[in-house]
This record gives C-alpha cells, structure tokens and sequence, in this order.
C-alpha cells in the first residue's frame, strides 16, 4: 500500500464520516460559487464568509449579473470582509470572462490564472470542485496539514518551502473523489489540524504524520518572520451640513480601502478650517475632537483622528468626487469596517 492511497484514502474515509457536506457553496458548486466562496475564503474564515456570500448570492446570482453591475454595489455587499482588492478584481474578472469567454467560467489552469485574483491554488480549487478535474490547491489549511505530515521545516512564504508544499500537494492527489478529497484536505486544516491547540488524537493521518512523531505540530510550519508593525495616522474629516448630512469622498482605486467611500482625511499639520474652505468651499462653524481610534491591516496600523466639524456650505466645491449623505443613507455604500461602524456611534 502506497504513502500516497494511505493519505488519500485516511481522508477521504474520515470526511465521509466528519467532513463538512452543508456549506452554502457545497449546495451548487458551479464555477461561478466555487470562485466566489474561494475568494471570500481567502484571510476570512468560514464563520464570518457565511452570511456575506449568502447575501452576496442574492444580490449576484450568476457570474453575468456581477458583470452588469456597478463597482460601488459590489464592494457596498462586501463591506466588512476586509482586503477589498478581492473584490474589485471579483467585479473586473467577471466583466472579463463575459467578454471573453462568452460569460462561461473557463475549465483551463492555465486561462484561470491569467484572470485578475484567480492565484494557482484557487484555480485548482474551480477546476477541482467544480470541473472535478485533477489539480491540488495550497490553501492555508492544506499548507498547514502537508507541513505537519511531511514535517516541512521553513516559512510556507520562502518559495523554496511553497515548492516543496507544491510538490507534495500534487504527488498525493488521488484518482478519483477529487473534489471529496480536495474538501477533506480543507476541512482537516479547519477542524483538527488548526493552527493552534490540533486535535491530533482525532486525526485521520496521526499514525504516518511526521510533525505528531516528533511531538511538536505546532511547530510546523515555520512562523513567519516577525517585523515590528509601522503605524501611520491620519485625521478624519467628520463633515455635518446643516441637515444632518454627512461628506463622504470615494477613495482611489488604488491603495487602501480602494474604490470604498470614506471621510475626507488630511494630515496633523494641515490647517482644518483652510482646507475646507479651500477644497470644500464650507465653512466650518464648531470644530470637536473625538476618541481617537486605531485600524490594524496585514502590514501596518493606522492611527485614527477622527474631528467633528459642524459646517455650512458656501458654494460648489471643485472636486467632483465627494458627495453629502444622510447618515442612514451611506449605509448602502461601500464603506471600511471601521467607517461604518463610525457613522453607526454618531448622534446628530
């Protein structure tokens, strides 16, 4: 009996029995759910994807209605799952599949990854699950469970260990029950072969894992190099008209919180009542510094200055891209978790 039917077949006998059949996505794993619940997944974990991508589905049915629709809408039905640049590269390929492949998902590695956000592992993911096609995915899940079965010493980062992990990944596929497989392999990671605290008594590969021999799974994979986190800071503009309505500018397509409505921001040293006036044409009437607060993203923290200005507008200012809302209003925008959660707190 081979390494490779041992693996396999410890797997695919443990998710028959306790793997997760009853995901939304599970329900209908056509292309268009696949790639979805894939991207959702990505830095988000199962618990929280749930609701977005059942609303989401709602919203967005099918592949051609997420192509028809407006970037601003999209990222509104994405608000609060974070790394928004999934989102608009979602939006973006969807228009690009319509217009290149007929609206039809295409069922080649190869066309998958030449798509904006469609990496290796979550092509293989579509061609798997959804074309039921031999192709192995590296997911932090997976990485986590081949590292420790394999005893793969390094950062999964380091090309060289995602290679090997690759390598790997691919001689253990089995011939058949691909798609089984490839869901086993991710609810394993998910369930007992979690990053911290793994139930390795539970676990199906305990008896051939090299990570369990050595007594130390939490040792594999290697951590990632820690690097002191830098911190930025910003002053949020809290702009009020004298109708209770709030100034909210759309953010460059580039960047943080790309394509998202937020408050006008400017930096410490730059003079509020001068920049609205100039920028603006507003002029600020009563000026109140709230709590500060604090954003942390996967590479820096972003330290928040949040002033309230309760203002009257003089003219038409010259940027176009700002526009003023009722607060109950912008919840149908795209906005940033902490934005959002910001207009909820505000009593005006």
């Amino acid at each position: 009996m081979t390494a490779k039917f041992n693996f396999s077949q410890a797997l695919l006998n443990w998710y028959d029995q306790y793997g997760r059949k009853d995901l939304p996505w599970q329900q209908d794993p056509t292309p268009y759910h696949v790639w979805l619940s894939e991207i959702m997944l990505q830095q988000t974990q199962v618990s929280t994807v749930i609701d977005y991508y059942q609303r989401f589905t709602r919203r967005f049915p099918d592949l051609q209605t997420l192509a028809t629709a407006q970037q601003d809408e999209v990222l509104a039905y994405w608000s609060g799952l974070g790394y928004y640049a999934r989102a608009r590269n979602l939006h973006k390929t969807a228009q690009l599949i319509v217009e290149l492949y007929e609206g039809e998902m295409p069922a080649s590695l190869e066309d998958l990854t030449s798509l904006p956000g469609i990496g290796r592992s979550t092509a293989g993911a579509i061609m798997s699950l959804a074309f039921h096609q031999r192709f192995p995915i590296l997911d932090g899940n997976v990485k986590r469970v081949l590292a420790r079965y394999f005893a793969v010493d390094g950062w999964p980062g380091v090309k060289q260990v995602e290679n090997r992990l690759w390598s790997y990944a691919e001689q253990l596929l089995p011939e058949t029950r691909i798609a089984n497989y490839i869901q086993a392999q991710m609810d394993l990671g998910a369930t007992l072969c979690t990053r911290t605290k793994p139930d390795c008594r539970h676990c199906p590969l305990k008896t051939d894992c090299q990570a369990h021999a050595l007594g130390q799974p939490e040792a594999f994979p290697g951590k990632k190099p820690k690097k002191a986190i830098p911190i930025r800071k910003t002053c949020w503009l809290v702009l009020l008209n004298m109708s209770g309505e709030v100034l909210l500018e759309q953010r460059p397509q580039q960047g943080i919180w790309g394509g998202l409505w937020s408050f006008p921001e400017i930096s410490d040293d730059e003079n509020i009542n001068h920049y609205c006036e100039q920028h603006w044409k507003i002029e600020v009437q009563s000026t109140t510094n709230l709590t500060p607060r604090q954003h942390v993203f996967t590479h820096f923290r972003l330290d928040i200055h949040p002033v309230l200005l309760r203002c009257r507008i003089k003219g038409v200012a010259d940027k176009d891209q700002g526009k003023w809302y009722r607060i109950e209003d912008t919840y149908e925008l795209g906005l940033p978790a902490p934005v959002k959660s910001f207009l909820k707190t505000l009593n005006y």
